[in-house]
């Protein structure tokens, strides 16, 4: 099964109805690429919860170690991880209260494509959310 993502048009729409990004991968150093994105849909209003075991916190906010960790329901996981974790990340997704997975520009991973839209999941794989904001805006 080849990976189609969304049109543009219906990822406006998700981007403009969700509130809450939980952030797998999101590092708390500001000159990378998962913090600078990150801010910027921060700064756009989205609440941004940092999902990685390895920092306190990032933008101002406590990380939590796992998907599992946070509490309340989740509009969007962005993940910012190599596309060989998509599998295991997608299984974890598959647990918590979500129905969109974005795997950001350059992550893809055609197991967990499949085994996402298989339950039903609207996935995204090999775009920038803050490029897709800012396109839809």
């Amino acid at each position: 099964m080849a990976i189609e993502n969304p049109s543009r048009e219906e990822i406006g729409k998700i981007l403009k109805n969700a509130k809450r990004i939980a952030v797998v991968g999101l590092s708390d150093n500001p000159e990378r690429t998962s913090y600078m994105v990150s801010k910027a849909m921060q700064d756009n209003g989205y609440e941004i919860i940092p999902v990685n075991p390895s920092i306190k916190e990032a933008l101002g906010v406590k990380a939590v170690a796992s998907l599992k960790e946070i509490e309340g329901r989740v509009d969007i996981v962005n993940v910012f991880r190599r596309s060989e974790f998509l599998p295991e990340i997608a299984k974890e997704f598959h647990e918590i209260d979500c129905d969109v997975f974005w795997a950001q520009l350059g992550v893809v991973n055609e197991e967990a494509y499949e085994f996402l839209k298989s339950h039903g999941y609207t996935v995204i794989m090999d775009r920038c959310i803050k490029v897709e904001h800012a396109l839809t805006k």
